[in-house]
Formats: C-alpha cells, structure tokens, sequence
C-alpha cells in the first residue's frame, strides 16, 4: 500500500466517521499502515459482537463499514461472534445485570449476525471465529491467570460498575470478569486493531492491556461515534425502540428513516451511508440553502435501503413512499387477507370490519379496532368508514383494499 493510500485510508476511517483512535491518533494508524506494507502483510482488523438478540441494526452497521473499509484496502477482517461472552452478556451502558442466555439462544442469533453482516461484509474474505472455542474450553487454572492481570479497582472504575454501586444496585462477579473475557480475544486473535462503539472504550483498551501482559504489541483502538436512533436522542437500540433493522423489509425501513428529526440528516449520511465527504458536503449546503428536509431524508432513506437491499429496492422503496405520502394512493404491493366465509352479492350479510381488523393483524384488538374506526383512521377502499358496526360485504371473486392510518394497507379477498 502507498503512502498516498494509507493517508486516504486514515482520512476516509477518522475523519470522515469521526473515530477516535487510540493511542496516537490519525499519526499512529498511519504508522501501523505503513509498518505492514513494509512488512508486507494485511493488518488484522477485529470487530467482536455479542449475539444476544436475533438483529443488527443501523447502529452496528457504522462498525461494520469501518471494517469494510479495511477490507477492500486488503487488510484481514476477523469478524468475532461472542458465543462465550454473549451468556454474560456486556454489561457496558447497563444499570441491571442482563438476563442470561442458553448457548442454543446464542447459536440461533449468531447465525442471523452472519447473515445480516454479509449485507456490508465481503464473508468469502473475512475471518469468522468464535470466542466460545477458546474461552469455552479455559482452563480454570489459566483463567484465574487471566482475571488476576486486572485490578477489581480498575474495573469499578467502569461507568456502568460505578453508576450501579451509587445506586446500591447489584454488580455480579461475572460481570467484572467479562471485559477481562473480552480482552483476552484479542490476545488469542492477535489483533492490530480492534473496531469498536465509542461505548466500548473500557472493553477494547482492556485488549491492549492484556496484549502487552502477554508479551505481544498492544492493538490501536479505533471507536466509532453512536448513531442516534430514530428519536434523535438516544443511541439506537432494539429496547429504546428507535432501531432499524438491518433485516427490516425496505418499505419498512424507508419508513423508519423518514422519521429521524431535520437535525440529523447529515448526521445519518455520514455514519448510516457510505457518502463520502464531497456529498456531505453537498447535503449541509442544501440545507443551509433552504432545502425542503423532507426531500434530504427521501434520498437519505432511499440510500440506505439501496446500500442493504439494492439500488432497485432503493428507488421502489421511494416510489411506494410517495405514492402512500404524497398522492394518497396504495401500494402496488401488499399483504392479502382472506374472510373467512364466503358473502354474494345478495346475501346481505359479511364479517364485521372491526373483526376484519382484529384478523387482519390491523388492530391488536375488537376494542382497539373501534377507537381506530371511531377516529377516523380506517377506509375500505379509499373512504373513510365510521360505524363500528359496519359489515363487510364481498362480492365473489372481488376485493378490496383495508387502510389503517397512512401507512398500513390489506387487500381484503372472498
């Protein structure tokens, strides 16, 4: 690799993301780049993740992309799954010990992160290990070794350790352990460097802590800014509600990004696209301009499920978005419901459309679905419907289209 290539490569990693990198800075990744060129070997590039849910989600995908970008530079990605850290679980940003998981829980979520990373990931060139093959089969000898390198003071010097004692609220031993756990699969992985959430500083320094106990050279932490999540507040986060799923479908998706606030759509550009500078750039001179941001967040939203789904789900996801929010119309596609029995014509009888809703899955309940039909936010077929003692009357072999506020459409089938 140039000299020139490893400066853009610095440029496109700290810069542009905002990453922090320690210790050294921009400086002391350029000098790893350039030690392995004249080496001439590809750095190894870890990310490790903890499979405790089934999904990934935006968030994730900023650490992933970072990697990315270390891939395609012909550096070797170690993508990590945490089968053995996972039943601790991180206690980082918790004020609760987190519930424990059955390896099987694990290795049924750890299959969905292989999947979802593909998505950014290049899985023919990346390294997939997991933890559970070295730190299931520790000895307890080696690991008594391994916890006695750390301080219990340096451990409760993290936030959430600290956080949690002021409060009086527990702290289990198994927990103080974890960051030891995880440091020590940098050790084992021999890592360079280790990608990482800015939340994840504790846990990624603890690696090179351990690196140099273990006679080896300490890797260069590179943490990556927290996407906010739809709220605009808070990081993303399945629990928070704010999330968007790696694995949502696009229209959901597309749906999902237009509700970010105006203030962070050059936020979103930059750590949930691969936009580069110029086009940043590009955004925040829009809006200084005076650009509409419900048109920045359509072609944000629109590059964030093409870069998941495809450029063509991109522009569909779009187009579907526009029909529903601009002209009111439906969606060419939906799901189809069937009443259960058949009504002609002339029978003069049909299902009550509150029960249609309720099975339908457009309403969680009979009574949910009068409040929806009592203020206004259910039409068959375009017009607005106000009895909840309506009857849905199909003619054989005809439909109708169900709508639930602006977004959620059935077609209704004999």
């Amino acid at each position: 690799m140039s000299k020139e290539n490893s400066k853009a490569l610095v440029r496109t990693c700290d810069l542009t993301l905002g990453a922090e990198i320690l210790p050294g800075g921009e400086a002391a990744l350029a000098e790893l780049l350039a030690l392995a060129q004249s080496e001439n070997r590809p750095l190894r590039i870890k990310l490790g993740v903890d499979p405790t849910s089934l999904d990934l989600h935006l968030g994730h995908a900023v650490v992933l992309r970072a990697l990315k970008r270390f891939q395609d530079a012909g550096h070797q990605v170690v993508l990590l799954i945490g089968g053995f850290t996972a039943t601790i679980g991180d206690p980082t940003g918790r004020d609760v010990t987190r519930p424990a998981l059955t390896a099987a829980q694990v290795a049924v979520n750890a299959e969905t992160y292989l999947v979802q990373a593909a998505k950014i990931l290049d899985m023919a060139r990346t390294e997939v290990v997991n933890n559970i093959d070295w730190l299931g089969t520790m000895p307890s000898a080696e690991l008594m070794r391994l916890i006695s390198l750390v301080s219990v003071n340096q451990l409760l010097a993290k936030d959430s350790f600290g956080v949690r004692i002021d409060r009086q609220q527990s702290v289990g031993v198994h927990e103080l352990v974890y960051p030891a756990l995880q440091g020590f699969d940098s050790v084992h992985l021999r890592a360079d460097i280790e990608v990482g959430g800015s939340d994840q500083r504790f846990n990624v320094l603890m690696g090179r802590q351990l690196q140099g106990h273990f006679g080896h050279k300490p890797q260069l932490a590179m943490l990556l800014p927290l996407l906010e999540g739809t709220d605009g507040v808070q990081k993303m986060s399945k629990s928070l509600g704010n999330s968007i799923s790696l694995q949502d479908a696009p229209d959901d998706m597309f749906a999902r990004c237009m509700r970010i606030p105006d203030d962070k759509i050059v936020r979103w550009f930059t750590l949930a696209t691969t936009a580069g500078a110029g086009e940043i750039t590009q955004v925040q001179a829009s809006l200084a301009a005076g650009v509409n941001p419900k048109e920045l967040k359509e072609a944000l939203a629109m590059r964030v499920v093409g870069e998941l789904h495809g450029k063509d789900a991109g522009h569909t996801a779009l187009a579907n978005w526009q029909r529903v929010h601009c002209k009111r119309e439906a969606p060419e596609q939906m799901e189809e419901h069937s009443i259960a029995s058949a009504h002609g014509s002339d029978s003069g009888s049909g299902p009550l459309l509150v029960d249609v809703l309720v099975s339908s899955g457009l309403a969680p309940s009979r009574n949910q679905a009068r409040k929806l039909i009592a203020g206004g936010g259910v039409r068959l077929d375009g017009v607005k419907v106000e009895d909840s003692a309506f009857v849905v009357i199909l003619v054989a072999g005809a439909s109708a289209v169900l709508q639930v506020g602006r977004r959620k459409f059935v077609r209704l089938s004999v």
